[in-house]
C-alpha cells in the first residue's frame, strides 16, 4: 500500500466541525507571529468555555427559554381584569329629534333645538371570576413548557460541550499526525541518501533505490495531507470559538488524562434514566398536553365576570350625562361548545398520545445510544492496549530487518515495509488514545452528566 493512501485513509473525515462565531476569552496566552498571524495556547478548558459562550445554538436555546417564560407570564396576565375605554365625537346635518314626553309652551306649541354635534366617552372593566378552569390550566401548561424549554437549553449545552471536545481531539491528532510523519520523512530522506551511497559503489540495485526514493514521495505528499487537514480543523475551531480563522492554536493538553472510571453499563443506563435532559423535558412537554385536554373541556363550562363602566354624553342644547356609574355581574355561556368541544377534545388527547409515544421511543433510543457508547468506549480501550503492543512488535520486526538488511539478509522492500508498519503502529497507538478520551466524553453526555463531570 502507498503512504499516501494510508495517510489520506488515518485523517480523512475527522474534521466535520460547526461554524460558530464568538468573541476570545481575555485569558487565554497569546503569542503573536509575522504577517499578523497569532498563536494561542489553549486548554480544552478554555475552548469549551468559549464554545459556550459564543454557541449560536445555545443563543437561540436562550430565545425560546424567553419566548416560553413570556408565555406565561401572558398566561397569568388573564387573572388580570380587563379594562376599555372608548370616545366619540360626532358631527350631525339636520338631525330630527322627536321627544314623546315634552312640555307645551303657552301657546300650545314647543321648538326641537337644532342639533349638530354629539360626544360621548365610555369605560367598561371586567373581572374574570370563574371561566371553568381554562385560566388555571392555561398557567398551568406554560409552566410545564417554561421547564421544558430550560431543560432542552441544558440538552443543548452538553451537546455543545461535546463538539468542542471532539473539535479538540481532532485538533489534536492532525497536529500528531504531522509530528510522525515529518520524522517519518526525515528518516527516509536519511536512508535515501545511504541508499544512494551504496548504488553509486555498486551494493544496491538501481531499481531498489528507487523504491526507497518512491516512499519518501509518498511520505511528502502524505504530510501535505496531514498539514492541509490540520489547516481545515484548525480554521473550523477558530470558527467554533470566535477567534479569527488566521488565529493557530496550540493546544495544551495539561490535564487530560484517562479518568478511572469503574461504572458498568447497568450504572450508565440508570444515570440516563435520572439525568437525560430530554426525556425530563419531554415528559413536561406530556404533563402540557394532558393539561391542555383540561383546558379544552373547560370550555364547555359558562364565564362568570364581575362588571363595571362609566359612561359620559354630551349633546348640546339637548342633552348632558355624567356620573353614569355601574357595576354589575355578567354570565355568558357558548351553548355551541356542547357539540363543537368535542372535537377539540379528541385532537387534545391526541396531542398527548403523541407525546406519550415519543417518550416511549425516546427511552428505546436512549438506552441504544447508552449500550453503543459504553462498548464504543471499551472497544477504544482496548485498541489502545492492542496498537501499544503494535508499536512495540513493530519497532522490533524493524529493527532485525534493518540488521538484516544491513547484513544483505533483507530486500530494500522488506527494510521499507517494515518501516512504513513501524509508522502506521505509533500513528494508531496515538490516535487510539484520543478517540478514546472522545469515546468516554460521548458516553457521559448521553448519560445526560458531561457538563457536570467534564471538569472534575
Amino acid at each position: 500500500m502507498k503512504y499516501n493512501l494510508t495517510g489520506s485513509l488515518l485523517v480523512t473525515g475527522l474534521f466535520i466541525l460547526s461554524s460558530l462565531q464568538a468573541q476570545p476569552a481575555p485569558h487565554l496566552r497569546e503569542e503573536v507571529t509575522g504577517q499578523g498571524e497569532e498563536k494561542k495556547i489553549i486548554t480544552l478548558f478554555d475552548a469549551i468555555d468559549l464554545g459556550l459562550a459564543n454557541s449560536k445554538q445555545l443563543k437561540l436555546s436562550q430565545a425560546k427559554i424567553e419566548e416560553a417564560t413570556a408565555a406565561l407570564k401572558e398566561a397569568v396576565q388573564k387573572k388580570l381584569p380587563d379594562a376599555s375605554v372608548s370616545g366619540s365625537y360626532l358631527r350631525l346635518s339636520s338631525a330630527n329629534f322627536d321627544l314623546k314626553n315634552k312640555s307645551n309652551t303657552a301657546g300650545g306649541s314647543s321648538q326641537t333645538p337644532k342639533i349638530n354635534q354629539a360626544m360621548y366617552g365610555i369605560l367598561n372593566v371586567s373581572l374574570p371570576v370563574y371561566d371553568g378552569g381554562r385560566i388555571r390550566y392555561g398557567i398551568e401548561s406554560s409552566e410545564y413548557l417554561e421547564k421544558a424549554a430550560k431543560l432542552n437549553a441544558d440538552d443543548d449545552k452538553d451537546e455543545v460541550i461535546q463538539t468542542t471536545i471532539e473539535a479538540f481531539a481532532n485538533l489534536f491528532k492532525a497536529k500528531t499526525t504531522i509530528s510522525l510523519m515529518k520524522e517519518n520523512l526525515l528518516q527516509s530522506q536519511q536512508r535515501e541518501k545511504d541508499l544512494g551511497n551504496m548504488e553509486k559503489n555498486g551494493l544496491l540495485a538501481r531499481n531498489d533505490l528507487l523504491k526507497a526514493k518512491l516512499q519518501t514521495s509518498n511520505i511528502e505528499l502524505g504530510v501535505l495531507d496531514a498539514d492541509n487537514n490540520w489547516q481545515l480543523a484548525n480554521v473550523n475551531m477558530d470558527l467554533m470559538l470566535g477567534l479569527p480563522t488566521t488565529t493557530e492554536l496550540v493546544l495544551d493538553t495539561t490535564g487530560i488524562e484517562r479518568k478511572n472510571d469503574n461504572r458498568s453499563l447497568d450504572d450508565y443506563l440508570q444515570l440516563a434514566v435520572t439525568n437525560r435532559k430530554d426525556r425530563t423535558a419531554l415528559d413536561y412537554q406530556r404533563q402540557a398536553a394532558a393539561t391542555g385536554v383540561k383546558r379544552t373541556k373547560a370550555e364547555k363550562m359558562p364565564n362568570l365576570q364581575l362588571t363595571g363602566g362609566y359612561i359620559s354624553a354630551d349633546i348640546p342644547k339637548f342633552l348632558t350625562v355624567t356620573n353614569a356609574i355601574n357595576i354589575g355581574v355578567g354570565v355568558s355561556y357558548n351553548i355551541a361548545s356542547l357539540w363543537k368541544n368535542k372535537a377539540k377534545v379528541e385532537q387534545a388527547e391526541a396531542k398527548v398520545k403523541q407525546v406519550t409515544i415519543s417518550e416511549a421511543m425516546l427511552d428505546d433510543n436512549i438506552r441504544l445510544q447508552v449500550n453503543k457508547n459504553y462498548f464504543a468506549l471499551l472497544s477504544s480501550r482496548k485498541k489502545i492496549e492492542v496498537y501499544f503492543k503494535a508499536v512495540d512488535q513493530a519497532t522490533e520486526n524493524f529493527r532485525i530487518v534493518k540488521n538484516k538488511f544491513d547484513n544483505s539478509l533483507a530486500s530494500t522492500s522488506d527494510l521499507l515495509d517494515a518501516d512504513l508498519a513501524k509508522l502506521q503502529a505509533t500513528l494508531s497507538y496515538t490516535l487510539a488514545r484520543a478517540d478514546a478520551f472522545v469515546a468516554y466524553n460521548k458516553l457521559l453526555q448521553t448519560t445526560g452528566v458531561l457538563s457536570e463531570e467534564v471538569k472534575r
